[in-house]
């Protein structure tokens, strides 16, 4: 109360916009965005008010009413994005079906070799398609709700204990150790369970696919600072250092032909990337090429039961 308009709002197209209003008496509709911390897109209505029934007389108030359009404009975003990256990652399967089907149709009809083996090419890539569009919808989804932080709590051992008990058989399959370090008790954070299942899933599951060659995925959890931090580290290849930078751009691939034949979508970093922004985490990639590659998650650790109340004993 008392304090000037601009302390409170800081964008000078509303200021404007409601001197403009005070003076003349009309009306005005404002649309304006906010990048800090998160991009927001926002209108203001600015309504002069007259209290006395006297039209000579400058408005006695502005009325000032604030609408959130930011997922408004996520959807249409979301929609923008979703036919742009659809139709563009799609092409390559659906030709590949289409070429296929016509070879079924015609050359290949009587051919049952042929047949089958044509048949489980085509399955693998409706697969292909299937895995595509489930990881841009996911990936859509969390950017609708990026400016929303989650505020359940939610314990971070168990999700990490169910990741790897989930993910075991993958690693048996490929003959590769999975270990789970635990250097602190219980850790609790603000989140939403299945993003952070998800997150820590695509994390594994990259170790395992594509740093096999170590023999051995380990997943470590600990608490530094008030930070809950989980580390996923492979002993595998490497990544080069050029590539470290552009890792989670949606559909950047360091080896396309590798990422293919693992079955990848080319959108698992990408999706974890916004679940740790969405959190108000931080990412973090260390790698050696011959040392394998650290993912390493940062978020902010809610305080320990059992420390809170050895401090409210003392």
């Amino acid at each position: 109360m008392g304090d000037p308009l601009s302390f409170v709002v800081r964008v000078p197209e509303v200021l404007d916009a409601v001197r403009a209003a005070a003076a003349d008496g009309v009306p005005r509709r404002v649309e304006f965005a906010e990048r800090i911390p998160l991009d927001r897109w926002l209108e203001a209505h600015v309504v002069p008010l007259r209290l006395h029934v006297s039209p000579e007389r400058a408005p006695d108030a502005v009325l000032l009413t604030f609408r959130d359009l930011t997922q408004q404009r996520r959807v249409e975003q979301m929609r923008a994005d979703f036919v742009a990256n659809a139709s563009h990652e799609l092409r390559t399967p659906l030709a590949s079906l289409s070429g296929f089907i016509e070879t079924l149709q015609g050359p290949a009809r009587n051919d049952t070799p042929a047949r089958e083996r044509f048949l489980a090419i085509m399955a693998a890539q409706a697969r292909r398609m299937s895995r595509l569009i489930d990881d841009l919808l996911s990936l859509s989804r969390i950017e609708l709700n990026a400016h929303v932080q989650p505020q359940t709590k939610v314990d971070l051992c168990a999700i990490i204990a169910h990741v790897c008990d989930t993910l075991s058989p993958l690693a048996r399959d490929r003959g590769v150790e999975l270990e789970q370090v635990r250097e602190s008790g219980d850790l609790e954070v603000l989140g939403d369970r299945d993003e952070l299942i998800r997150l820590f899933e695509n994390l594994v599951e990259n170790a395992l696919k594509y740093g096999a060659p170590g023999k051995k995925v380990e997943v470590r959890l600990a608490r530094e600072n008030g930070t809950a931090v989980v580390s996923v580290r492979d002993f595998g290849p490497g990544i080069s250092p050029e590539h470290l930078p552009r890792l989670t751009e949606r559909f950047y691939r360091v080896d396309v032909a590798a990422s293919r034949d693992q079955g990848g979508t080319g959108l698992g970093l990408a999706i974890v990337k916004h679940i740790v922004a969405r959190h108000r985490g931080r990412l973090g990639v260390e790698s050696e090429l011959g040392q394998g590659a650290i993912f390493s998650v940062r978020l902010e650790a809610l305080p320990n039961p059992e420390k809170t109340l050895e401090n409210a004993r003392a």
